[in-house]
């Protein structure tokens, strides 16, 4: 691959996936009004990051989710006063607090998925399954390389 053949194909990978972006920032939102018509599209995000990696303190979804502090702190507010996320004691610091799923939280985020994961599957059915495994894969990959950059631009002064 030339030079000008390599830096297209990232100016298309560029365009590709702020597309990407733009719509999974339309979907949240939308998933958002179907965990409850009162949420805004972070609630989504917040909410199943907490189902995805068990109890975090809301200190610990800021980094994660890319949000500040005020954001987090509504968004983990309102999903409490819904019933959507239960509140308890940190087991390793009595003081601080740890948020998890409610039952209903938990039911609810696991109905909307799996509505999305048909939607994907009736969306993608003339794709091999190989091709499917294929792009998950590159986008673990690509989510991975995003995460250590966080990391590394957190340890940064």
């Amino acid at each position: 691959m030339s030079a000008a053949d390599a830096h297209e194909a990232f100016v298309r990978l560029e365009r590709e996936i702020g597309l990407l972006l733009r719509r999974a920032r339309a979907i949240s939102t939308r998933l958002a009004s179907e965990l409850h018509p009162e949420l805004d599209g972070a609630a989504y995000g917040l909410l199943a990051l907490l189902q995805d990696t068990g109890p975090l303190r809301a200190t610990d979804l800021v980094p994660r989710l890319g949000l500040d502090k005020s954001t987090v702190s509504r968004q983990v507010a309102a999903l409490v006063e819904l019933g959507l996320v239960d509140r308890s004691a940190d087991p390793v610091d009595g003081r601080a607090q740890v948020l998890t799923p409610s039952a209903e939280g938990s039911a609810r985020l696991e109905r909307i998925r799996g509505a999305r994961r048909a939607r994907w599957e009736d969306d993608m059915k003339d794709w091999p399954a190989e091709d499917v495994a294929r792009l998950a894969e590159l986008l673990a990959r690509l989510n991975r390389l995003g995460e250590a950059r966080e990391a590394e631009a957190r340890t940064q002064p």
